[in-house]
């Protein structure tokens, strides 16, 4: 699809006003879950002549614009891809040293950062990466999980070192291991209770960022099955508040069909 609908683009020039009486925004059209892969961080660091990870520093610095404008428009949860399971592997060990001094330099930020307050915003990490970074970011990561831990007006999701076709496996796996003669039908709810995203609701509009309109590595296949699909052309860098805000409007004007 296109980076928006030429008639949602024409409704959002509208002010405010025009704009929540059209779309029902605040009421029941905004999705409760945004899922976002935002992608393009080497290629818009490639197009300004910058190295890979300065790409990367960019991209992380977007995360807090993006958050503001879904928290402003009353998203409950975002949940934003950081890395797959095997993405920092593949990288050079330069390119890896950086990625991990970005994580530790944004999530001690996020620490102390007023919208996350503000906003009672509960952090969650997801996927393997307590196997896969060191203990000194570990750390770090679990200190920003304790200290928002009792906030539960919204919900930021960080999907760290995961995979969807790796959590499917292993949901799999851990099912046949303890229900092996002891069902005989295995439901979507158990399904669902065994995925690392267990706590969190389906996804009702997935976002993903530069210009290549797939999935990857089976990105939380369970959670959206029925979620609207938004593709922009925009480099995740470039992805700002204002193209964030059209993709939920986006959203609020086409809704959640469930395939009816």
């Amino acid at each position: 699809m296109s980076e928006i609908h030429p008639h949602t683009k024409k409704l959002y020039q509208k002010n405010s006003s025009e704009r929540e009486e059209h779309f029902g925004v605040g009421v029941k059209n905004i999705p409760t879950h945004v899922a976002i892969i935002p992608d393009g961080n080497r290629r818009w660091a490639k197009g300004k002549g910058l190295q890979p990870w300065e790409g990367h520093e960019a991209g992380a610095e977007n995360v807090e614009k993006v958050l503001k404008a879904s928290l402003d428009l009353g998203v409950k949860h975002v949940t934003f891809w950081g890395s797959s399971v095997d993405n920092i592997q593949k990288r050079s060990w330069r390119e890896k040293r950086a990625l991990l001094n970005i994580y530790r330099k944004y999530f001690m930020r996020l620490l102390d950062n007023e919208d996350i307050h503000e906003n009672q915003v509960q952090v969650n990490v997801i996927g393997r990466w307590e196997e896969q970074f060191p203990a000194s970011l570990n750390n770090i990561l679990h200190k920003c999980i304790r200290r928002t831990e009792k906030y539960k007006k919204h919900f930021l999701n960080f999907l760290l070192a995961y995979s969807g076709d790796d959590e499917m496996v292993e949901a799999t796996n851990s099912l046949l291991a303890k229900c092996k003669g002891k069902v005989k039908r295995i439901t979507a709810k158990m399904i669902k209770d065994h995925l690392m995203t267990k706590d969190l609701p389906p996804v009702d509009l997935l976002v993903r960022t530069g210009g290549e309109p797939h999935n990857s590595a089976g990105f939380m296949m369970w959670d959206v099955s029925n979620a609207q699909l938004y593709f922009s052309e925009v480099l995740w860098p470039d992805f700002d508040e204002k193209k964030m805000r059209e993709a939920i409007l986006d959203y609020a004007r086409r809704g959640r069909r469930f395939g009816g």
